[in-house]
C-alpha cells in the first residue's frame, strides 16, 4: 500500500502551509521553497494567445457566413474552427485574468 493510503497522519502537512490546491504531504523535491512562475512571461503569452484567438474566431465565423455549402471549407468546418479558436480564446482570457491577479498579490506584498 502507497504512503498516500495509510492512516499514518505524521508526515501531513498542517492546512495553513498548503498552496492554492493544497499540498498534504511534506516537500519530497529539490525545488526552492519560494520557487515563482515567470508572471511577465505569462502575461505576454497571455495577451498574444488572447488577439490570435479571438482574431481567429472572428475570421472563422466571418469566413463561415460567406461559402455556400458545397464550397471547400464548408460551413461547418469553418463554424467547428471558430468555435475553437472562441474556447482557446475563453481559456487563454481567464489564464490573463489568473496572471493579472497573481501579478497584484506580489505587488500588495512588497508594499
Amino acid at each position: 500500500m502507497s504512503r498516500r493510503h495509510t492512516q499514518d497522519d505524521t508526515a501531513r502537512v498542517p492546512r495553513a502551509r498548503s498552496g492554492t490546491i493544497g499540498r498534504h504531504w511534506e516537500r519530497t523535491g529539490t525545488e526552492p521553497v519560494t520557487a515563482r512562475s515567470a508572471l511577465k512571461l505569462r502575461l505576454v503569452l497571455s495577451v498574444i494567445g488572447l488577439l490570435v484567438f479571438v482574431l481567429g474566431t472572428v475570421l472563422f465565423a466571418v469566413w463561415a457566413g460567406a461559402v455556400r455549402q458545397h464550397d471547400v471549407p464548408d460551413p461547418t468546418q469553418l463554424t467547428v474552427l471558430a468555435v475553437i479558436c472562441g474556447v482557446l480564446a475563453l481559456f487563454a482570457a481567464v489564464d490573463l485574468v489568473v496572471v493579472l491577479l497573481r501579478l497584484a498579490r506580489e505587488r500588495a506584498r512588497r508594499t
